[in-house]
């Protein structure tokens, strides 16, 4: 079992605050500011909600982002997509990464701060989402890069959205603003961006007040069918997005 004082300050992209009453606060960040996604933080957050869900006196997770974004920019430092050790890392991570958030049994609030371009099966398996009305979604990475988006959003969105709806997303990269996510399910509130994280924290404070087994239990039931999504399709679609890499690492040395 996890500590809060053993890796509250062991995640360099991860600022760690908790309550008295155990609503633990996380907010992603690069240097402070806006995080910039990259292979060392994929690594890290595999760790990260490894410990958080194994420290039982977290009673509540809010999940947020750090300046004028929630997660939108992605640098390809620390990544090796192209050849078959560096892509069994990604392969690994990602599907680890998935199963320690779902890991996590206590309601996940994610309280998002601004627009989601990448990794947003992160916030798709929260049990609520609050947004600022500069919230937006996209995935845009995925085919930037020439890669099939076989992370976790080919599995979530079109479950969420529906599957009309959440294929064409991913194939046209499309933009959904804050109104329209919340008209279509995939957003609960949305929040003027100086009220988030208060909204957040007194949701996550009412739900601290649950009995512990009552509230972990809940998450547990509410997230059973996600867990087998996750578990039944994430190696699968990995492997289709390594192939794409290496295919794309091929056309690459061709030229």
């Amino acid at each position: 079992m996890s500590r809060f004082d053993t890796y509250k300050h062991s995640f360099a992209n991860a600022r760690l605050t908790r309550s008295a009453s155990g609503v633990l606060e996380v907010a992603l960040h690069t240097n402070g500011g806006k995080l910039v996604f990259d292979g060392h933080t994929h690594e890290q957050f595999v760790e990260l909600f490894h410990q958080i869900g194994s420290d039982a006196d977290n009673r509540v997770v809010i999940l947020t982002g750090s300046g004028d974004a929630f997660m939108d920019s992605i640098s390809p430092e620390g990544f090796d997509f192209f050849t078959p050790r560096g892509y069994d890392k990604i392969y690994r991570e990602g599907k680890k990464v998935l199963m320690n958030i779902l890991d996590i049994e206590v309601p996940v609030i994610a309280a998002l701060n601004g627009p989601v371009r990448l990794h947003s099966e992160y916030v798709l398996l929260s049990d609520i989402v609050l947004a600022a009305p500069t919230t937006v979604f996209q995935d845009r990475p995925h085919f930037d890069f020439g890669i099939v988006p076989g992370d976790g959003v080919n599995l979530l969105w079109p479950e969420v959205i529906g599957s009309v709806r959440g294929r064409y997303f991913l194939l046209t990269r499309q933009e959904l603003d804050a109104k329209t996510a919340l008209e279509w399910g995939a957003v609960n509130e949305i929040v003027p961006a100086d009220a988030l994280l208060t909204r957040a924290h007194e949701i996550a404070e009412s739900l601290a007040k649950l009995p512990p087994l009552t509230s972990r239990y809940t998450r547990i039931a509410l997230t059973q069918k996600l867990r087998r999504l996750v578990d039944e399709g994430v190696g699968y679609s990995l492997a289709l997005e390594g192939v794409s890499a290496a295919d794309v690492a091929r056309s690459m040395n061709a030229g």
